[in-house]
């Protein structure tokens, strides 16, 4: 018979499953409590939520939920990065690992659909949402300012053949 504690656990496991974006799977065997640390601060400041769930307790909210191919990146001590921001969580895991070799991003859910190792590093190498919005920006704003050297040209090139005829005059006069 599940405990109270246990079926709170599931439930707080399956809203987070639902309410964020991104859910990644996290190794880390042998990690240092100095390190640890160092993680979730970084995770943190990223506006990511880091959080150790009981591995079958986590297999039983992925059922619930229909999800159960993610229960296959569990094994062994299991840590789950949660976010609204798809690629804030793949970044700081990615780079962090490059550090401390002991963490690892396994697996996860995102919006609803299971991800494996390698999506989840193919998403932790796209650019941030304000890279991204920078770019469109950039986009936007090519042809305007095309447009602008454009209509602009007739005028640049009058006003040099006025001046070149200027010249021409009073190399004539003298």
């Amino acid at each position: 018979m599940p405990t109270q504690t246990k079926i709170d656990a599931v439930a707080e496991i399956k809203g987070q499953l639902e309410n964020n974006d991104i859910a990644i799977i996290t190794s880390y065997v042998g990690i240092s409590v100095e390190d640890v640390t160092a993680l979730r601060k970084e995770l943190r400041e990223a506006g990511v939520e880091y959080k150790v769930y009981k591995n079958n307790l986590a297999k039983i909210a992925l059922t619930d939920l229909g999800l159960e191919g993610a229960a296959e990146h569990i094994n062994g001590p299991t840590g789950w990065a949660f976010s609204n921001d798809p690629v804030a969580p793949a970044k700081v895991l990615k780079a962090f690992s490059k550090k401390v070799n002991v963490v690892s991003m396994d697996g996860g859910v995102l919006d609803g659909q299971v991800v494996d190792k390698a999506q989840l590093e193919a998403l932790a190498d796209l650019p941030s949402r304000e890279q991204l919005l920078a770019q469109i920006a950039g986009c936007f704003a090519a042809p305007m300012s095309n447009m602008a050297a454009l209509l602009n040209a007739p005028l640049q090139n009058m006003a040099g053949l006025i001046d070149a005829l200027e010249q021409k005059k009073a190399g004539e006069a003298a």
